[in-house]
């Protein structure tokens, strides 16, 4: 029988090569903190910067967890979780490794006859973060679908996807679920904290999908003008693979994500576009200031047995206020501007 031998990466310094291995569990993070099992201390790399997992299907992921200066793989920056290679360059940051995973057989990677490692699977939940969650939902889909051809419908469809994906990473972000009409966007935050600038950029990313989605209308013949439906959690919820050995899925699990779904469904009994949890205006409320663009409400939301306070608004609002931001340093908005209703602009 063949030598096992394990995957490892090997750190490249100024002085030289040191090998780390990736044995001792299913999970490493790497990052500045000291409670990853690989810590870096390089200024451009985040606290908790990434995180490789091993899968009972004998694959590593590479997973970004958010950070500041990104993580490349031989050279291109990766969003979504990626499977590495024996061979591939990591650059986290400005530092740079380089994953190896030496398969001479199957007997030397310990594979059993149904092809995991020595019979373990790996578990489902593994990392616990802090985390917006952005459910965005195209309005009256169903009637939309009745009243288009089906090849003008899978054309706007796919060039709406399209470019809502390009407009939440140009905002920080990556699109973790494509859902029917729908989709799931999550920005992971550093720490227990969330900066203003996270929040703008949440709220950017709302205001981009919905100028985007007005120009689409104006681009082909459509029965009505597509409009979208928003809900925003803020929490802490579980990165993990949700799926099969052979068809991994990673993704937020939890019930921060859940609420982010209840909120955008919410909107339409509120008659309102936007819907963000409490949690997520508490962050937003240091950058909004004195400008009242959100309402407070008491809602009933599918599923959870208390009522719920919510703050709802338009994309009519939210633009406004982006618009007087623009003029200035959120920090500059805050300070000098009266009170405004921005409300009474919806």
């Amino acid at each position: 029988m063949n030598q096992v031998i394990s995957p490892y990466l090997i750190l490249k310094t100024d002085n030289g090569q040191r090998q780390l291995s990736l044995t001792d569990g299913n999970c490493w993070t790497v990052g500045r903190g000291d409670d990853n099992q690989f810590v870096v201390k390089d200024r451009c790399i985040s606290r908790n910067h990434a995180m490789i997992q091993y899968t009972d299907a004998g694959d590593h992921y590479l997973i970004d967890l958010g950070s500041s200066n990104g993580t490349f793989v031989n050279g291109r920056r990766v969003s979504i979780p990626v499977t590495v290679h024996d061979g591939d360059t990591i650059t986290f940051g400005q530092t740079e490794f380089e994953f190896h995973c030496p398969r001479a057989s199957d007997d030397a990677l310990g594979l059993d006859p149904e092809g995991t490692l020595d019979g373990t699977v790996t578990s489902i939940l593994h990392l616990r973060k802090l985390m917006s969650v952005m459910v965005v939902d195209m309005r009256n889909f169903t009637i939309l679908t009745r009243q288009t051809n089906e090849n003008l419908l899978s054309e706007v469809m796919s060039t709406w996807f399209r470019n809502a994906g390009a407009i939440i990473r140009n905002r920080g972000s990556w699109v973790d679920k494509y859902i029917g009409d729908a989709l799931m966007a999550l920005w992971f935050h550093n720490g227990e904290t969330v900066t203003k600038q996270e929040m703008m950029n949440i709220l950017l990313a709302l205001d981009d999908l919905n100028q985007m989605t007005r120009e689409l209308s104006q681009q082909y013949p459509l029965p009505f003008e597509l409009k979208i439906g928003a809900g925003v959690n803020t929490g802490h919820a579980m990165i993990g693979n949700a799926g099969s050995g052979d068809q991994p899925d990673y993704t937020a699990l939890g019930d921060t994500v859940n609420a982010a779904f209840r909120l955008e469904a919410i909107t339409k009994e509120l008659n309102a576009e936007i819907a963000i949890g409490s949690s997520t205006y508490r962050y937003l409320a240091p950058l909004l200031g004195k400008h009242r663009v959100f309402k407070e409400c008491s809602v009933e939301l599918k599923g959870y047995d208390v009522p719920a306070i919510v703050h709802a608004t338009n994309f009519g609002p939210l633009n406004a206020f982006l618009q007087l931001a623009n003029t200035g340093s959120a920090t500059q908005i805050i300070e000098s501007q009266p009170q405004t209703n921005l409300l009474e602009k919806s």
